[in-house]
């Protein structure tokens, strides 16, 4: 039977009166203050990085906030992210900045990396190409190659897995870093050393060096004619190409900014939309080649924070087999 004016109206008051009794939705807000957490030292790289982080993301906050930094432990980020495992509450006040490094101290099985990142919530990350590079003037040939590596247990290393992927015999050669590799490089101490970082185009030339893969699953938009360790290595088992993918990103990650697990989705969408300041402050001042990622996109950049098992294990014991190498 079809209401009358009365009844309608006499519907409409009793629907806003019932509204009236029920709580409004909270209004998410960030918080007043937060904290930082940062890998030392207080002079070192992401220090300095973090301190032009923290204060884009306090202009980019919806409302007044201020951003605090705790500097912890070494470069690596181990120490700082052990704090943030057992101190963060999931309440959008703590934030982490994790370099590549202490992924990797937790995938080689590193006894001070009590962390466990599964579950941690990117905000934003930057990222740099790592390319294997070798001498101009090296044979194409599947001769053993001297590989210039900084250490077993640094994420470089997945260079010497992708080439036994690959089915290329090499020597490696520790102790051989950033500029020190590729003066190595240069003089003919090795065949064949990682390039990190940006600009590389430049520094590979100054180097005579050709590039051979990039450490990834595609090609890098910064050398796109350079294959990738991904479409070479397909040999092996599947836990290897797990193993070398989780190395690999961990190589490329220069550093992300994490939330702890559970962390509520209004806040993290918060977060995110403060990142975008950063975004915007750093991309005038970067190197050439650097890339930075934000919200969605950190998806396949984070994933080797909590890599599968039978990767963890298959990349641990190829370790010890090949280069009779495990943690203390």
């Amino acid at each position: 039977m079809a209401q009358g004016p009365r009844q309608t109206r006499r519907c409409l008051l009793a629907t806003a009166a019932l509204a009236a009794l029920l709580p409004l939705p909270a209004l998410a807000l960030l918080p007043a203050t937060a904290t930082l957490l940062v890998p030392g030292p207080e002079d070192g790289t992401l220090a300095e990085w973090s301190g032009r982080l923290a204060a884009a993301l306090a202009r980019g906050a919806s409302t007044a906030m201020m951003l605090e930094r705790s500097i912890l432990g070494g470069p690596d980020g181990v120490t700082a992210a052990n704090r943030f495992a057992t101190a963060a509450a999931p309440d959008g006040r703590t934030l982490l900045v994790l370099p590549g490094a202490a992924a990797q101290a937790r995938l080689v099985g590193d006894q001070r990396a009590r962390f466990d990142g599964a579950g941690w919530v990117p905000v934003c990350a930057v990222q740099g190409p790592v390319v294997l590079a070798r001498r101009a003037g090296l044979a194409t040939g599947m001769a053993p190659i001297r590989l210039g590596l900084a250490a077993p247990d640094h994420a470089g290393t997945a260079a010497l897995l992708g080439l036994d992927l690959i089915g290329h015999a090499a020597i490696p050669v520790f102790g051989l870093a950033g500029a020190r590799a590729e003066a190595a490089l240069a003089q003919g101490a090795v065949d064949a050393v990682l390039f990190q970082g940006g600009e590389l185009p430049a520094r590979l030339a100054a180097a005579g060096a050709r590039p051979w893969f990039v450490l990834d699953e595609a090609r890098d938009p910064a050398l796109p004619d350079v294959p990738a360790a991904g479409e070479l290595a397909t040999g092996g088992d599947a836990a290897l190409r797990a193993a070398l993918t989780a190395a690999a990103v961990n190589a490329r990650l220069l550093g992300a900014l994490l939330l702890p697990a559970l962390t509520p989705a209004d806040l993290v969408a918060l977060w995110r939309a403060a990142a975008q300041r950063w975004l915007e402050d750093e991309r005038s001042s970067l190197a050439p080649g650097i890339r930075l990622s934000a919200g969605a996109d950190l998806t396949p950049v984070l994933g080797p924070l909590a890599p599968p098992p039978m990767a963890v294990l298959a990349y641990r014991e190829w370790l010890f087999r090949r280069l009779r190498w495990k943690p203390d």
